[in-house]
């Protein structure tokens, strides 16, 4: 309801694996996220953020970043805004 709020066309859940590494990449959205489990680390403009649940990010329209996920993955709730 929040992501909605906020003009967020798509709200979604992301899962991911342990150890999951994705290489510096962009995305035609914006992003509004929060970390409901486990650990990763987002690296943006050459630095890097530790997060973990209750914490939140967000990211501009075609903001290159990298992730990087703990050994239990993670999982984030997201709203994207085209």
């Amino acid at each position: 309801t929040e992501a909605r709020a906020a003009g967020a066309t798509e709200v979604l859940a992301r899962d991911w694996p342990a150890n999951a590494v994705i290489e510096e990449h962009t995305h035609p959205f914006a992003v509004s996220a929060l970390v409901v489990r486990g650990q990763l680390w987002l690296t943006c403009q050459g630095q890097t953020r530790e997060l973990g649940p209750g914490d939140r990010f967000t990211l501009t329209h075609s903001e290159p970043h990298a992730e990087r996920y703990g050994p239990e993955g993670a999982t984030y709730w997201v709203g994207r805004r085209s």
